[in-house]
């Protein structure tokens, strides 16, 4: 009786452990035959993906900003800041992205932003963003229905209101670059969507349209 509890409250341990892992990186691209991850999949470690036959997938960490092309047959097993592959050949190059974004909580970003936009007007210094995007062209993680307002803090006139329907891609993607927009380089925003607000700037040197996701990518929820 002993050891059957002593069994069950390891299980419920190690479930309890992997839904408190937060993601690591995210799936950019695949094709052919996947197995254990598809398109825009966040992923944790110690995940497995199977490779089939003339596949490949792409994968980018949020914290190391390493950048993977896994091609051919073969295992993966995502780590923390890059992946182990058995057979399958891999290339990675390193992008540019914001480190600190990786594990900021929505409730931490949205009481700084806040606080950020109300001083505005009272204390340019404060104008600090949370976030650099490394492309011109955001990628919203903002899940289901509501309004996505973004809005430029620098210089006061640009602002983009997008009401969302809830079937963004993966029902939580909202990509600027599929629809062709950008924002200005250089340029300091703030995107609220319901209760998740976040400011960033856009790197200067930053490029429109399908840069790599991690140099993009503004989590709001």
């Amino acid at each position: 009786m002993k050891q059957a509890i002593a069994v069950c409250v390891g299980l419920l341990a190690t479930v309890v452990t992997a839904a408190a892992e937060q993601p690591v990186a995210i799936v950019e691209e695949v094709q052919g035959k996947v197995t254990g991850a598809e398109f825009m999949d966040y992923l944790t470690p110690k995940t497995v993906i199977k490779l089939g036959a003339d596949s490949s997938i792409v994968i980018s960490y949020l914290k190391s900003c390493r950048r993977e092309k896994i091609d051919g047959i073969g295992t993966v097993i995502v780590g923390t800041d890059e992946s182990l592959v058995h057979l399958a050949s891999i290339k990675n190059e390193k992008t540019e992205c914001d480190t600190g974004h990786a594990h900021a909580t929505t409730r931490e970003t949205s009481e700084v932003a806040a606080t950020v936009v109300r001083s505005i007007g009272k204390n340019d210094t404060a104008l600090k963003p949370q976030l650099t995007l490394y492309g011109a062209s955001p990628l919203v993680q903002a899940t289901g229905r509501g309004t996505l307002l973004v809005e430029r803090l620098d210089i006061p006139g640009e602002r983009q209101q997008i009401d969302l329907d809830g079937k963004q891609s993966k029902g939580r993607f909202y990509d600027f670059a599929a629809v062709n927009k950008a924002l200005s380089p250089g340029g300091i925003y703030s995107a609220k969507f319901r209760s998740s607000q976040i400011v960033f700037q856009v790197d200067a040197h930053a490029r429109p349209g399908t840069t790599p996701i991690v140099g993009r990518l503004v989590r709001m929820d």
